[in-house]
């Protein structure tokens, strides 16, 4: 059987139908691990708005796709079900806890009957029954990861102790026909994120207690707790707020000044996760002490409901409190003693021992407004939750101790944070940027210069329009982000002097153009859309769709765009990639074997998507211009292609390869979207903080987490291919035998 899959292509701007296997989506499920942050947004979003999300050059007509069909996006393809398991810090507490829980059962002269939600490859079930558990029930919804389950299993020699049932834990059933014969006497689960309660632990935990486990079960974890600490940071402020952007200008600085509702605007509703171990001390001012904002016992009832808990401090330093940092721990046993923590680096008792995660990292909550505290003077830090959600907000202390703490979560309603991810907030009030624009633009404007800007939400149309353009024209494509601009213009009295179209850049007509022909096209580039490097060369399918409404000898901005490589070694990052083979004693190569077939897919063997300022690495080639793309010129028709080889020229564990995009605006002017200074000696790289890079791992085949004894190389081949918008690509790592 097969069915019909949508798939938004962000560098042409269309919807591809195309046909899959019935199985595609569990293939891209088990590859993927990174959630999708535009689905996010289209579920906060109203319906209307579908296409301020996703873009109008993506969807159109009534946002509604045909029956039986799947729309899907690319994103980063990797498997969170592997990232776990190479977390040996959370493999070991987790068996330590769990022979604890089993021996107090026998201690009680109980036999150890085991509830597993969530259980995955099967591993804590497996870990239970070698600690002694006489049954274990081990519940997995997701069906090729329950198969694998019962595969791993049988593998391991578990079949006549262990029972999966491929179920969503709510639809399990008790009693003599059911599922579970009786209720379990000891809850094993795994359903936390980064935020801890993000995947549903607590509606799961409540249905457990309800009608799957006994009243006095023990539970692994026992027992979950978050922590706060109050901080202020332009830095990460800057991903929530749209600050005033200065423009200095022949009449004097200008300053663009955002609209009072995005300054009232409390945010994104949906939680910041970030490697928070790879964000300097240096950006941010700490104003409270660690705080312990509230615990979950899950050995007992469990609430879904939404509640907040409150908790007085005094500041240790004056400031604007702008930013929660959070982040907790699960404690395996009732005692204590076996602790998993996710805490930063400088919350650590022994930082020596800091555990690397990318399936639970920190978590950063923007306040709703700064508010200034003072040193010494007692404030309150309160944190809300719902069922899936955390989100906190800081209050005065007040003598009415019956004073209502709002429940209600806030969600933009301003619309910036649904075009905008944070991202782009901090890429358009980075004013260094700003300033290479401007800079860039004083050379190519000339007088009586008619300007078209297309970028998703950009302000180089201000910029244009302050430098000396005669008039300027930009181009919106989604009804969202053409009203926020709209709102933008007005409130910097510029709504008569750029013209702002709503439409799709291909659909351009001389009557929206005042019969006025363009003399500098402009763009930076920026889609709303593009999730890897190359996807902005939209903006070269633009330029060539407007070609006939360029003035005779038009100049492009940016001129041209080039596409780098480096090869390097990950600190970390690697091991999102690397098969587990053995964990903790149990073969899990099933499970390996399974990641490797679905990563054979389409998207799966692309590049991926990440911001590699959160993933440290050394450069051990030097970076090298791969293909170059002439914005000057419309696309050609024929695939532009380039071979070649990279020198290895520090020894080191070659990981893969990373591509990032470099836009020449001026000859004298070039914005890079990856590498940001040469490499340091020891081969240390500074990424673009505000652009994601593209990593194409290195095939296993030869183990590429094997040091390099002496200069080696890695071949390439990659080909960009007009018609469909794709860059293929083949990175070979040279043989280390020979």
């Amino acid at each position: 059987m097969k069915v019909f899959c949508g798939r938004a292509n962000p560098t042409t701007g269309s919807l591809e139908w195309l046909e899959e296997d019935e199985h595609y989506d569990y293939h891209q499920e088990i590859a993927r691990a990174d959630k999708m942050a535009q689905w996010a947004q289209v579920l906060a979003a109203k319906p209307e708005d579908l296409s301020s999300v996703l873009g109008t050059h993506m969807v159109e007509g009534e946002h509604q796709l045909p029956q039986n069909c799947l729309l899907t996006f690319t994103h980063a393809p990797r498997s969170s079900y592997a990232d776990m398991l190479h977390d040996k810090d959370r493999n070991i507490k987790y068996y330590q806890g769990i022979r604890a829980a089993v021996s107090r059962i026998k201690d009680k002269g109980q036999k150890a009957l085991v509830l597993d939600i969530g259980t995955g490859t099967g591993l804590l079930s497996m870990m239970a029954v070698t600690a002694g558990a006489d049954f274990c029930y081990a519940i997995e919804v997701f069906k090729p990861m329950a198969d694998a389950a019962v595969k791993i299993v049988e593998k391991n020699g578990f079949s006549d102790k262990i029972k999966v049932i491929n179920k969503h834990s709510t639809e399990v059933t008790v009693g003599p026909d059911g599922d579970l014969p009786c209720r379990a006497n000891i809850l094993v689960t795994e359903l936390f994120d980064t935020e801890l309660i993000g995947e549903g632990a607590l509606p799961s935990y409540e249905h457990a207690h309800r009608h799957l486990v006994q009243e006095d079960c023990e539970a692994v974890p026992h027992r979950a707790t978050v922590y706060a600490q109050l901080v202020e940071s332009r830095r990460m402020w800057s991903w929530n707020k749209l600050f005033p952007i200065r423009v200095e200008t022949s009449l004097g600085e200008q300053i663009i000044v955002p609209p009072s509702e995005l300054e009232r605007c409390p945010g994104a509703p949906s939680v910041c996760d970030i490697q928070l171990n790879q964000v300097s001390p240096a950006d941010f001012t700490v104003l409270s002490d660690v705080l312990t904002m509230f615990s979950v016992d899950f050995s007992k009832q469990v609430s879904s409901s939404a509640a907040c808990h409150s908790r007085q401090f005094v500041p240790v330093a004056s400031g604007q409190a702008q930013v929660v940092l959070s982040w907790w721990d699960i404690e395996m046993d009732p005692e204590g003693k076996i602790k998993c923590t996710m805490a930063p680096f400088w919350a650590q008792t022994d930082p020596q021992e800091l555990q690397w995660r990318d399936h639970w990292m920190q978590c950063v909550y923007f306040l709703p407004h700064e508010e200034p505290v003072v040193q010494g003077s007692p404030r309150s830090l309160v944190a809300h939750h719902d069922d899936y959600c955390v989100w906190y907000s800081l209050r005065r202390i007040s003598p009415d101790e019956n004073e209502s703490i709002s429940e209600v979560r806030p969600v933009c309603d301003c619309q910036a944070h649904l075009l905008w991810n944070r991202p782009r907030f901090g890429e358009i009030n980075d004013q260094d940027r700003t300033d290479q624009y401007a800079q860039a633009l004083r050379t190519v404007l000339k007088p009586g210069s008619i300007c078209l800007c297309v970028s998703d939400g950009s302000l180089l149309s201000v910029l244009a329009h302050h430098l000396g353009a005669e008039q300027v024209f930009t181009v919106e494509s989604s009804v969202a982000s053409y009203r926020l601009m709209k709102r933008i213009f007005k409130v910097n009295h510029l709504e008569d002097k750029i013209s702002i179209i709503n439409k799709r850049p291909e659909l351009l007509t001389s009557a929206d153009l005042e019969g006025k022909k363009v003399s500098l096209l402009l763009g930076e580039p920026f889609f709303t859309t593009s999730l890897l490097p190359w996807h902005n060369l939209y903006f070269w399918y633009v330029r060539t769709s407007v070609d006939q409404h360029l003035a005779p000898g038009a100049v492009v901005m940016p001129q041209a765009a080039s596409l780098h490589a480096m090869i390097v070694e990950f600190r970390d990052l690697w091991r999102i990639r690397m098969p587990c083979g053995d964990c903790e004693g149990f073969d899990v190569h099933i499970m390996d074997d399974m990641i490797k077939r679905s990563l054979d897919f389409r998207e799966s063997r692309e590049a991926e998507p990440h911001p590699l300022w959160e993933y440290p690495c050394r450069s051990l080639s030097e970076p090298q211009q791969i293909l170059t793309f002439d914005f000057q010129q419309p696309i050609p028709q024929q695939p532009v292609c380039a071979k070649g080889s990279m020198e290895l020229r520090r020894p080191g564990k070659s990981h893969g390869a990373v591509l990032w995009m470099e836009y020449q605006l001026t000859p004298d002017s070039t914005v890079s979207t990856g590498l940001m200074n040469p490499a340091e000696d020891k081969g240390n790289c500074c990424w673009n903080p505000h652009c994601k890079q593209a990593v194409y791992f290195l095939s296993t085949t030869l183990d590429p987490t094997l040091p390099l004894d002496g200069p080696q190389s890695v071949s390439y081949a990659v080909e960009f291919h007009p018609l469909t918008g794709d860059i293929t690509m083949a990175f070979r790592l040279a043989d280390i035998l020979n």
